[in-house]
């Protein structure tokens, strides 16, 4: 194929994924709703996540306006930069926040009709909520390769020639920075909202008010059903869409320095650059097969149909790949940094990304999964008061760093040992390459979620919520694997970033025991911290707002705790959108900022913060996101009445109580600031690159 033939290919995978994501979305809605309580209810909670994400997307206007000025005005009348750099960052940006809206528009259909299905079956149930998280990934991955291969065709023709390959990726660059700027916003903004909702309906209803989960009587039960939307389907959606388009923006940008070797041997000079979107073009279709191996029987475990999809589609990945890569590039060739290459080592270390990421995922499972040791032990310390749940989770999240990090380490060496800078790139590509159905498994879950809500909400038989409940469970094990899935690619695509970084910034190397690069790397260390912080200090007040409301509604609106009266559900709502609009400013501020500021103090002491922000942050997103999942599951032990002893504890009790405090502590960790330092480790790195000519 010569290079036209694959580059107007790419973009109609992209094409496809939509219209399949359009085929799954057409058949959710064909899906009867249930009786019109149901319909009712997933109306709030779809009105109120459309009127948050429209809040937030007119700040967001704004930002992308000003920030597509300012790179416009910094690229203007300088060699090898253009203005154009600004139409690239617009367009990241608008295909992230539609990725996000597509995905959370259906989610919303989903779940009631969900809650239908479990009425009757868990089979299609199951295939509801799995295609409504399908749309989701389906959403990021077309818009990400019809955006990126889109900018590649057009600046192309623009820069014919092959000797400004380095011009056209570095305009493509911003496409990357678009999708980050809009992701981060997206994730605290929406990790904010949720959690404010979660927690104080969690707190409000079962501690202070004695009153079940997703309890009608509850007033912040609708924002808690928004939040799963907005936080865990359009925000993770968000997170995931950077990461996707960061390693395949980070692998171009190091596949550039391939073109001298391959035109002094006759071969496609831009094979290297082209390899990453033909690899991830190939990943949409094998993603589209994954999605017919998920199904489950009735009484089945929904987690074997859902692993049956994402491993499969990995297993099929690993092998397309070894043909892909071999017939795309030379045999072997000599690097012009005199690193001997090979094709088949290049797929080594796709497979090294594949298994990674895999093996990753099953740690996060054990230190998560309600049937493992380290959430039964947190659940044996609840017995012992809030605490104890406090000390024992806080150490399941610290202890759950090693494992992942010893796998992300042995990834980069090996990745490395084969392939080079380039084959850290690909490996963070290989461990993203399936990411349509590894997002939908992930979107599953806050679906799942939202149904049962929707059951406990509309009074329906036992069974259903039984049934719904077998769903959300598997939802919490594959959110959380989700979520170690994310910090894991993270950490490759950053390292890939900071690689492109260096090379477009000429750093040869970064000694440590020069000062001003010691600077960089604590300043970069601390910012992980300092950006928890005013997450979980977001979370925490809007929170504290969210309780007193409920409060207040219980105490003045006659009839609300006997269930004769309706709550107010539309003030908790406001509640949970202004704080999240209002907070999420300047975390994200200083997500883009910060990289500016010292990198023109020094580009050294940037690459030294780099190297700072990633190491700190993996382990901070990955003990927190771990720490938040097992409490959450201890909780749900107890809930499901766990014996120990001979004694057993169950909904109610002090143990129980005590579960729940520590669920909550957990709950801005695993779903707001954890998740967001994924993003914040991108966006640095990818602020790096796109100002690295200018330095």
């Amino acid at each position: 194929m010569d290079n036209s033939t694959v580059l107007y290919a790419i973009p109609l995978t992209g094409v496809l994924a939509l219209l399949f994501a359009l085929f799954k979305a057409s058949w959710i809605s064909k899906q009867p709703e249930g009786t019109e309580k149901m319909s009712t209810i997933a109306g709030h909670i779809a009105d109120g996540a459309i009127a948050f994400l429209t809040r937030e997307y007119k700040v967001l206007v704004v930002f992308v306006a000003s920030v597509a000025v300012l790179l416009a005005f910094a690229n203007s009348g300088r060699e090898g930069t253009s203005p154009i750099i600004a139409l690239s960052f617009i367009v990241g940006a608008l295909c992230s926040g539609l990725a996000g809206f597509f995905g959370m528009k259906v989610a919303t259909k989903a779940n009631v009709r969900t809650t239908n299905a479990a009425r009757t079956g868990l089979g299609q149930a199951l295939n509801i909520a799995f295609s409504g998280g399908l749309v989701m990934g389906l959403s990021v991955v077309g818009l990400g390769i019809i955006g990126l291969s889109g900018l590649f065709i057009a600046y192309s023709t623009l820069y014919p020639s092959i000797d400004q390959i380095g011009e056209v990726i570095n305009l493509i660059s911003g496409f990357s920075l678009g999708a980050s700027s809009i992701a981060l916003f997206a994730r605290v903004g929406g990790g904010i909202y949720t959690k404010a909702a979660d927690v104080g309906a969690d707190l409000a209803g079962k501690v202070y008010e004695g009153i079940p989960e997703d309890d009608p009587r509850n007033p912040a039960t609708i924002a808690d059903n928004v939040g799963d939307n907005v936080g865990d389907v359009a925000g993770m959606g968000a997170d995931l869409f950077e990461s996707y388009v960061g390693s395949i923006v980070g692998t171009m940008v190091l596949g550039a320095a391939f073109v001298p070797a391959f035109q002094a041997m006759g071969v496609n000079p831009i094979a290297g650059v082209l390899l990453p979107l033909v690899i991830a073009a190939v990943g949409i279709l094998v993603s589209i097969l994954g999605s017919f191996f998920v199904r489950v029987k009735e009484g089945g475990n929904p987690q074997t149909g859902l692993n049956m999809g994402e491993f499969g589609a990995s297993l099929i990945m690993a092998v397309i790949s070894y043909f892909l890569i071999t017939n795309f590039l030379p045999e072997s060739w000599l690097g012009d940094d005199g690193f001997a290459y090979s094709s088949t080592n290049v797929f080594f270390s796709v497979i090294i990304g594949l298994a990674s990421g895999v093996l990753i995922g099953m740690i996060t499972e054990y230190y998560c999964s309600t049937d493992n040791a380290p959430v039964e032990g947190i659940a044996r310390q609840s017995i012992t008061g809030a605490a104890t749940t406090i000390i024992a989770g806080l150490g399941v999240g610290m202890m759950s760093t090693g494992l992942p990090v010893l796998v992300l380490s042995a990834a980069i060496v090996a990745s490395h040992h084969f392939s080079g800078l380039y084959g850290i790139a690909i490996a963070a590509l290989g461990m993203l390459s399936v990411t349509g159905i590894q997002l939908a498994v992930d979107a599953y879950g806050p679906i799942s979620d939202n149904a049962g809500g929707i059951a406990e909400m509309s009074g329906l038989p036992a069974e259903v919520r039984e049934r719904t409940d077998k769903l959300d469970a598997v939802g919490n094990t594959t959110a959380a694997i989700g979520k170690g899935f994310a910090i894991g690619s993270a950490a490759l695509t950053a390292l890939a970033l900071f690689a492109a970084f260096r090379q477009q910034a000429h750093v040869t190397s970064l000694d440590i025991s020069q000062p001003i690069i010691m600077a960089g790397l604590l300043i970069g260390a601390m910012l992980p911290f300092v950006f928890s912080a005013m997450a979980m200090g977001a979370v925490g007040r809007a929170a504290s707002d969210m309780i007193n409301e409920v409060g207040r509604q219980f105490r003045e609106i006659p009839g609300l705790r006997e269930g004769t009266a309706p709550a107010e559900f539309a003030h908790c709502v406001d509640i949970s959108t202004k704080a999240a609009i209002r907070e999420m400013i300047l975390p994200g501020l200083m997500g883009v900022l910060v990289p500016v500021v010292v990198g023109f103090i020094s580009k050294d002491m940037l690459g030294g913060l780099l190297a700072g922000v990633t190491s700190s942050g993996v382990l901070m997103a990955i003990f927190q996101s771990n720490a938040g999942g097992a409490w959450d599951n201890a909780k749900k032990r107890i809930e499901g009445n766990i014996e120990f002893d001979g004694v057993v504890y169950g909904k109610g009790s002090d143990t129980h109580k005590a579960a729940v405090v520590g669920d909550t502590v957990g709950d801005p960790l695993k779903d707001t600031s954890g998740p967001s330092i994924n993003i914040l480790m991108k966006l640095i790195a990818v602020v790096a690159l796109v100002i690295a000519p200018l330095l």
